[in-house]
């Protein structure tokens, strides 16, 4: 039997907001610390699906798009300084606080959790 609707196709449900969409955010930015290309993907891909998942799961959206943005700004901040030798460590430190802000909000997405506050600037 043909398709009704041959122009629809399934897909993985990867790309549509949810839980698995916000896992392979967070998978693209800890990959952009490889292929840094991945984390701007992953950035896309947040701010296509904040506002239509529902749920726990737009925190975790929020807290993906302020981790990048604030990230960016630690970034350039730690860049202009490293010209008088601080600007490593603050690279170092940028680089722990994108680490942990993943790994924390991992771990709230895998126990189904919101993030506590996701527009804390903080961890």
């Amino acid at each position: 039997m043909s398709d009704p609707n041959p122009n629809t196709r399934e897909t993985d449900k990867w790309l549509e907001p949810g839980k698995t969409n916000a896992q392979v955010i967070y998978i693209l930015y800890l990959v952009g610390f490889i292929v840094g290309i991945t984390a701007l993907a992953g950035l896309v891909i947040a701010y296509m699906n904040r506002g239509k998942a529902g749920g726990f799961v737009e925190t975790h959206y929020t807290w993906l798009i302020r981790t990048f943005w604030i990230s960016l700004l630690f970034s350039l901040v730690s860049a202009l300084l490293i010209v008088v030798a601080i600007g490593f460590v603050g690279m170092i430190a940028t680089a722990v606080w994108v680490l942990v802000r993943l790994v924390k909000g991992l771990q709230a997405l895998g126990r189904n959790e919101p993030v506590a506050n996701p527009l804390t600037w903080w961890i």
